[in-house]
């Protein structure tokens, strides 16, 4: 699976929310570790499920509750696969003049701070992020609060500091190409 591009074209859904004068730096998907939760919780569900199908089904009379066991399952796994369809379509980009976290299926949020506002960046990695390879970017900007403060869930988040800070301070050398 490849989580970063550099260069290559936004699909459609990032695409639309970039202005025609700007240059896609780089793109990343959040980490598949967003998903890590609604997994467990479909996990757990299937377990208490199946123990319940057990007891339910040695009892006389627990056919009700045997489905009503496994609709809440099945309710759960439709869940499961809603978080799956929003993270595939969840992307954090960069471009030549602003950074923008596009999110949602159904109600599509673009979080947008203009590169030029952000006056510190940092990321913070917990002990499961430095175990899957995840972090969290913090930006801050002079002024009021922005729509995009944190991002959460960034894969290869040293590489990817790197190059956003890059970007927001360019050397000498780099601005005389």
């Amino acid at each position: 699976m490849r989580l970063v591009t550099h260069g290559d074209s936004a699909p459609a859904s990032v695409s639309r929310y970039l202005l025609p004068t700007e240059q896609q730096h780089l793109m990343v998907r959040r980490h598949p570790a967003v998903l890590l939760r609604p997994v467990a919780e479909v996990f757990a569900g299937l377990i208490v499920a199946g123990l319940l199908s057990k007891f339910f089904g040695d009892n006389q009379g627990g056919g009700t509750a045997l489905v009503v066991v496994w609709w809440l399952w099945l309710l759960l796994l439709i869940r499961f696969v809603w978080k799956v369809a929003e993270w595939s379509v969840d992307y954090f980009v960069v471009t030549s003049k602003r950074m923008l976290l596009t999110t949602g299926l159904i109600t599509r949020k673009v979080a947008m701070m203009p590169l030029g506002k952000v006056t510190d960046m940092s990321f913070q990695r917990t002990l499961l992020g430095r175990m899957l390879g995840y972090g969290e970017f913090i930006l801050e900007s002079a002024g009021q609060d922005q729509a995009l403060s944190t991002v959460e869930y960034i894969p290869y988040p040293e590489t990817l500091y790197l190059e956003v800070c890059q970007m927001l301070f360019p050397s000498k050398d780099d601005s005389d190409d």
